[in-house]
């Protein structure tokens, strides 16, 4: 067997809005996430972490920052290609962890779903993904409430 483990890290600064994108879940809150996607900071750290295990890149590099057509573009398109490649490659992902790292919007409440959402993009049964989060102690930029950080780890497996 071959057992891989990726990690994945990605921070979103708040700029104006109504709501923020996390792991393909629309929160409600008094900012929204700055970046050339939708920002959704938890899905690009899942995508990342897949990368890794496979040892392809990170997301900057299968869709860079500098080309228009991924201005605004819905994140699953960035997952879901993650799947794909390693769907192609012979691996099955096993497990993913995703820890949110913010002070605000509190993730808790929407933790079930976004799983419920990650899972299903990612062909997986949701007791084999897990969202949670942490606070920074109010320390950070995520602790002054300037953006959110997300880390996560991906197992892949091929037999």
């Amino acid at each position: 067997m071959d057992i891989r483990t990726g990690n994945g890290f990605d921070v979103h600064a708040f700029g104006p809005g109504d709501h923020v994108i996390l792991c393909g879940v629309r929160i409600e809150h008094d900012h929204g996430l700055v970046g050339h996607s939708d920002a959704d900071v938890g899905m690009h750290t899942v995508t990342d972490a897949i990368y890794g295990a496979l040892a392809q890149g990170d997301i900057g590099q299968h869709f860079p920052p500098s080309d228009p057509q991924w201005k605004g573009a819905a994140s699953d398109v960035f997952l879901k290609h993650a799947v794909e490649m390693a769907a192609e490659l012979g691996f099955a992902i096993n497990h993913v962890d995703c820890t949110l790292i913010c002070e605000h919007p509190k993730v808790g409440p929407h933790a079930s779903k976004m799983r419920e959402t990650m899972a299903g993009l990612m062909g997986m049964d949701v007791d084999r993904v897990s969202v949670k989060a942490t606070t920074s102690e109010r320390l950070g930029f995520t602790g002054r409430g300037e953006g959110i950080a997300c880390m996560a780890t991906a197992t892949l497996v091929k037999s």
